[in-house]
């Protein structure tokens, strides 16, 4: 670059010996050793306002040109300028010449290895007296007018004062930060914009005019420099306010530009008026919007006031109705917010008000996977088809929308908590429409380590938006809802509660009803809670002929947990006679857990019912017996147990100690026996009970079975059409695995069919029933024995 520069001062200096004449005496040759340069020296003779003036103007002239030859030796350039800043000079003398508040200087003393500043270039620049001014710097362009006069005299600290000479150059100051601002109006009018070939150039030599506007840009839009220091106070002018910084940004056609920190004030200030102006005039987030927010972002206290506006927004799909100051009354997509969100998080300085609001943007966020997923209007489809080419998104907004909750985590500095969702494949299911319920409530759980403080106000907020007239995104609510209702203050907020539950309880989604039971068994471990559960005992008890396993299951607990509080229990005492008859059939369930769940809630509420006597419930009681009998002989030992823990309480409360003395000794065959000899007029339905179990899936429950039947045969001997239904089942019976119960069988069969072809033949006890076998099922079956009387009269 010197020597180009010392090629041009000669260039120079031959042009002006020509213009001299040939009398003109010789200028002065520069130095050779360019680093002794001298600095400028102050003028003279300022007593020569004349040639001063002509002067001047040849060197106005002479500059213009240099500027315009250096443009086309800047753009054969190799190498980029290094990045040298020159510091501004804020002296009381500047400040009384730049009253616009310009941040150029206006000294600079440069040599010639220094880098050019400011947008200018290093030259040696001759005046018309001949005085060598080598290496003077043209820092700033409306100042380098009056940089020498006649006699070479450096007058660079003279800023022009007639706004003619500006208009006239046509230069623009490259050092001019956003905060620079022309005060005067007719300058601004008058100021011609600069040659957009000229600022490729300098885009090109790797110099960034920041604060230059482009031709292309509208004539209405305002001096940044004003909005910096404009002070707004009136809510209503913020729409134009804003609007005219996106224009401003959308004219500039540099890719580093830097953005007006004053939509951070105005952010600041102004927070919701800010957020919906911005959504309003550029829902797509172009460009200039996308500067804006990121800046709004940069600044932690105010990202925190505009999360806020934002989140409602977001919470509001598909659309917010709400419209701008100016009276702007187009509706924002809820979509638009997100990808507003989205690029604030890219900011690390937004991550403590990301944190305060996390609870509710991770919410907001869920809600919207399972909204897009579910349901797409088709101009939401169209806005987002224009998003996602601009910004190179996901094909469907339901994918982007976990990006988002993914980057949200990250910024939060939550990998562990990621790595965890992700490891459980919790982002795959939640794009599924049918599974998205299950991440949510994944997602609860996995964040209640970094998220607990936060879970009672956000299960308050959850309640709220639940009680609402038709919600719009109640699944997935309540999915969140339900794991964090431990943190629910309910002593304020009871009777919202259960509301919300009943009415999600009487759903015709299942899941809906499943999430709203899940809820009712949370709270029924709170004692407060189990009257107002008593009220919905009802449909509790509808629930309990349901054919998934997990929701009975969860009914029962409720039921147990209610039981649990003596004082709470009473409120069941009008549904218990029905809840003990509706638990009978939910014994023989095919999941073990619902049948030690039934068998003691039986025994739970019988021993409620006894509380008030015996003779109302006494069938329910003698009912049980046969169920619970081969219960005592299931694989599952807590089954067994509990079975036998329920048939002892009942043998006490009918007052059996036969039965009772049977049971302690563990003798099954001899209970079945006694049993079907004292209760003569229950001989038929203690047999109807017992022939499902020939078909039960146990095998241990099949032996019993066939050793009952062989037991009952003997007792109803006497009438053979009582013995039909024995031969019928037993029949029927499909062939056995284990042998015992084979041979058994074909015994009874035999037996049975001989004493239906003659009827006066005696009916023997066979010998399989007289002597059980010893079997791997433990003690219940091996202490299995005949009665000691048995055989023919």
């Amino acid at each position: 670059m010197a020597g180009g520069c010392f090629g041009l001062c000669g260039l120079l200096r031959r042009k002006r010996k020509n213009r001299r004449g040939p009398g003109a005496g010789p200028a002065q040759e520069p130095e050779e050793e360019v680093q002794h340069f001298q600095p400028l020296q102050q003028d003279p003779g300022q007593d020569r306002p004349e040639e001063q003036d002509r002067a001047r103007g040849r060197l106005r002239r002479a500059v213009q040109r240099l500027l315009k030859f250096m443009g086309v030796r800047r753009r054969a350039a190799t190498t980029a300028l290094p990045e040298l800043m020159a510091q501004p000079d804020t002296s009381a003398a500047e400040l009384e010449v730049e009253p616009d508040g310009s941040t150029a200087p206006s000294v600079c003393a440069a040599s010639h290895d220094m880098a050019p500043m400011d947008g200018t270039a290093t030259t040696d620049v001759e005046t018309a007296d001949g005085t060598d001014t080598t290496n003077m710097a043209a820092i700033d362009c409306a100042a380098s007018c009056d940089m020498a006069t006649l006699d070479g005299t450096d007058t660079s600290d003279m800023a022009p004062t007639d706004c003619r000479e500006i208009c006239d150059m046509a230069l623009m100051d490259g050092t001019a930060t956003w905060d620079t601002a022309l005060t005067d109006t007719e300058t601004r009018s008058d100021m011609a914009p600069i040659d957009v070939r000229a600022k490729a150039d300098t885009t090109a030599e790797g110099i960034t005019n920041t604060d230059c506007m482009s031709m292309h840009s509208v004539t209405d839009v305002p001096s940044l420099g004003v909005l910096e220091e404009k002070t707004v106070s009136n809510p209503n002018e913020v729409p134009a306010i804003v609007r005219s910084i996106h224009q401003w940004l959308t004219c500039q056609e540099s890719a580093e530009v830097r953005p007006p920190i004053a939509i951070r004030r105005l952010a600041h200030a102004h927070p919701g008026h800010v957020v919906m102006s911005l959504l309003h005039c550029a829902p797509a987030c172009d460009r200039a919007a996308a500067i804006l927010w990121r800046t709004i972002a940069s600044l932690a206290t105010t990202a925190h006031k505009v999360l806020p506006t934002l989140l409602r927004v977001m919470e509001d799909w598909p659309l917010h109705s709400v419209s701008t100051s100016d009276g702007d009354h187009v509706d924002v997509f809820a979509l638009a917010a997100t990808l507003a969100l989205w690029l604030m998080v890219q900011e690390p300085q937004c991550q403590d008000a990301l944190l305060v609001h996390a609870p509710r943007l991770l919410l907001a966020l869920l809600c919207q996977v399972s909204m897009s997923t579910e349901q797409m209007p088709e101009e939401v489809s169209t806005f987002w088809r224009g998003c996602q080419e601009q910004h190179g998104l996901p094909t469907h907004p339901n994918s982007f929308v976990v990006q988002t909750i993914r980057a949200l985590l990250c910024r939060l500095q939550w990998d562990q908590e990621l790595v965890s969702v992700e490891r459980k494949r919790g982002w795959d299911t939640l794009l599924s429409a049918d599974t998205h319920h299950y991440a949510v409530g994944l997602l609860a759980r996995e964040m209640h380590c970094v998220l607990g403080p936060s879970y009672g106000p956000l299960a308050r907020h959850l309640l709220g938006l639940l009680s609402r007239e038709g919600p719009r995104w109640e699944l997935p609510a309540l999915a969140f809802l339900v794991e964090v209702l431990d943190y629910l203050d309910v002593s304020t907020c009871h009777d919202s509660v259960l509301q919300m539950l009943a009415r999600h309880l009487q759903s015709q989604c299942p899941e809906r009803r499943r999430l709203a039971l899940r809820g009712l068994l949370v709270l029924s471990g709170d004692p407060s809670m189990a009257k107002g559960i008593c009220s919905l005992s009802e449909h509790l008890l509808e629930l309990l002929r349901d054919g998934d396993g997990e929701l009975v299951a969860m009914t029962l607990s409720t039921f147990l947990n209610v039981l649990q509080d003596e004082k709470d229990r009473e409120g069941l005492s009008s549904t218990a006679p029905r809840l003990a008859e509706a638990l009978r059939p939910v014994f023989d369930n095919d999941n073990s857990h619902v049948q030690l769940l039934s068998i003691c809630l039986f025994q739970e509420v019988m021993d409620l019912l006894a509380e008030e006597g015996t003779e109302p419930w006494e069938m329910q009681v003698r009912q049980s017996l046969v169920p619970l009998f081969f219960h005592w002989h299931d694989e599952n030992q807590g089954v067994a147990e509990a079975a036998r823990e329920a048939l002892l309480w009942a043998a006490s409360f009918l007052q059996r100690k036969d039965l009772e003395q049977l049971l302690k000794t563990e003798q099954p065959f001899r209970f079945c026996d006694y049993l079907m000899e004292k209760d003569v007029s229950r001989r038929g339905e203690h047999l109807q009970q017992a022939l499902p179990y020939l078909q039960s899936p146990q095998e241990p429950l099949r032996e019993a079975a066939v050793r009952f039947m062989g037991v009952a045969g003997w007792h109803m001997r006497e009438r053979q059409q009582d013995l039909w239904p024995i031969l019928k089942a037993l029949t029927a019976m499909s062939d056995d695995d284990c042998p015992s119960v084979s041979n058994m069988r074909a015994a009874l069969v035999a037996t049975y069919s001989r004493a239906m072809r003659t009827p006066r033949a005696p009916l023997r006890r066979p010998m399989s029933l007289q002597q059980p076998p010893t079997t791997a099922q433990g003690p219940l079956l091996s202490a299995a024995a005949a009665p000691a009387d048995a055989g023919p009269n």
